[in-house]
């Protein structure tokens, strides 16, 4: 873990960070919420300064003055041990607070908690749960992100977000499998001194057959040419239920894709521009990432083999489906209390990811990481490494 003396850095580099990532806004941008997983950024803004407050300032801090009595109902997200709240698909209708108060709540926040931490006695449970906090608060800075890229990425005018966030590196080397041998391996978080989820704890043996691993990401012009095969008309390379998902929905190409004068064109954070076809393909929900391995003849790498065996290639750039179940490893016990509801409560319906993306924000993604979602969802930077 970090040492006390340098948590305050770190977490106001970290606040600091998060409001960095809502420059390019305007004050409209704040509020929009096209669907319900994508929440409006002013929501998170001000999420990520209750979490602080309701889990260390409220409890710890001596006679801490609350910023707003109605915040708490405003900005929990699921915690049902915390009290209510409003519900998930309603927060774009929250045009109060405005966003100035919501960045008055953060500052006000942010000093509380700053000079609670340079004036007292950091405890254990008090440096576990800032250390929550501050990861909580970088998984959402990457949230912002996609969230942005989707509210801006469904406006008419397509605008851009800026100039510098680059999101399709080159993977500028040959194609190769990697041989991994069939034996018993060690999986999850084994070092006590770095900060972990307690979804990646219970490290534990798993027996592996032999199998291969690519050490490449597969590229837009890879995933073009499973388009133009039919690959979205073939039931037979879908589950059941992605094929209705596929017909229901009308899905056809990636999201984000569009072909314009017979070309394909992408929507990024610089606007639409015409599709990198070298770049690793994006914003692919499980169903296409498993669509398409049918089509290769291949298959998704299991969460095990993917940590297994990324030292030998590059990841980061983006998400990268696997084909296990998010499920609690052996010996798995949730905390108790609200933040025993952070990981467990969703072990169910939803697959793992690992690696992490162009969004993810420095000091975040480890190789144990175990990220999840539902199999539908493709608005994050998602996309795959065969195995075989």
């Amino acid at each position: 873990m970090i040492k006390t003396k340098n948590l305050v850095s770190f977490f106001l580099e970290t606040r600091e960070h998060t409001e960095t990532i809502c420059k390019p806004l305007e004050i409209e941008d704040y509020v929009v919420q096209p669907i319900v997983d994508v929440s409006p950024p002013k929501w998170h803004l001000g999420h990520t300064t209750w979490f602080f407050e309701e889990f260390i300032l409220k409890p710890h801090k001596p006679n801490y003055q609350l910023f707003h009595e109605d915040f708490a109902f405003v900005f929990n997200s699921y915690y049902e041990t915390v009290g209510k709240r409003v519900v998930r698909n309603n927060r774009g209708n929250l045009t109060r607070p405005g966003v100035a108060k919501v960045y008055d709540y953060r500052h006000y926040v942010t000093n509380e908690l700053k000079e609670f931490l340079e004036s007292n006695a950091v405890t254990s449970e008090i440096e576990e749960v800032l250390h929550i906090g501050i990861h909580h608060e970088k998984q959402h800075q990457e949230l912002l992100l996609t969230d942005i890229k989707y509210i801006l990425g469904n406006n008419p005018l397509l605008p851009k977000y800026n100039d510098s966030f680059s999101e399709n590196p080159i993977q500028k080397f040959e194609q190769k499998w990697i041989p991994i041998s069939e034996d018993v391996y060690e999986i999850g978080h084994d070092n006590p001194d770095a900060f972990c989820y307690d979804n990646e704890l219970g490290r534990h043996k798993v027996y592996l057959h032999d199998f291969e691993i690519s050490n490449k990401l597969i590229i837009n012009a890879e995933y073009v040419a499973f388009i133009e095969d039919g690959g979205y008309k073939d039931h037979n390379l879908w589950h059941a239920e992605a094929w209705d998902w596929v017909n229901e929905n009308c899905i056809s190409q990636p999201q984000y894709w569009h072909v314009i004068d017979g070309e394909w064109h992408q929507y990024t954070m610089q606007g639409l521009e015409k599709l990198n076809m070298d770049a690793p393909v994006s914003h692919i929900s499980y169903y296409e990432a498993f669509a398409y391995a049918q089509w290769k003849d291949c298959r998704l790498p299991t969460e095990f083999e993917w940590e297994v065996a990324q030292n030998q290639f590059n990841w980061g750039s983006r998400w990268e489906w696997t084909e296990s179940a998010y499920l609690p490893y052996p010996g798995y016990t949730k905390a108790p209390g609200a933040i025993g509801e952070y990981n467990g409560k969703f072990m169910v319906n939803q697959k793992v990811l690992r690696g992490g993306s162009v969004a993810t924000s420095p000091k975040h993604t480890r190789s144990t990481y175990r990220n999840f979602f539902q199999t539908n969802l493709r608005w994050q930077f998602t996309g795959l490494r065969l195995a075989r």
